[in-house]
């Protein structure tokens, strides 16, 4: 099991394709942080992962407060998306 096949997985693989980050998006561990002393992520990265959210899951982030909130880590994205998908379904 490479990690793709499960929600963890696909948000991975979707942060580092949008990122064109020069990792495996098995090295993103599941409760790293995204920002500062995590992966180091900037405001930029944070704007292109949100349209990629939107994009690969069908969620949207609408505001700053809910966007700090949830690009903490892979498991507070995965979070969003199953409460999200909940919601809608």
């Amino acid at each position: 099991m490479d990690g793709r096949d499960t929600l963890a997985g696909e948000v991975k693989v979707a942060i580092v394709r949008c990122l064109r980050m020069p990792i495996k998006p098995e090295e993103i561990k599941d409760d790293m942080p995204l920002f500062d002393e995590g992966l180091g992520l900037d405001s930029i990265d944070a704007l292109e992962i949100v349209l990629e959210l939107q994009r690969s899951f069908g969620v949207e982030i609408t505001d700053e407060q809910v966007g700090k909130r949830v690009l903490r880590s892979v498991s507070t994205i995965v979070e969003f998306i199953e409460s999200s998908r909940e919601l809608a379904g």
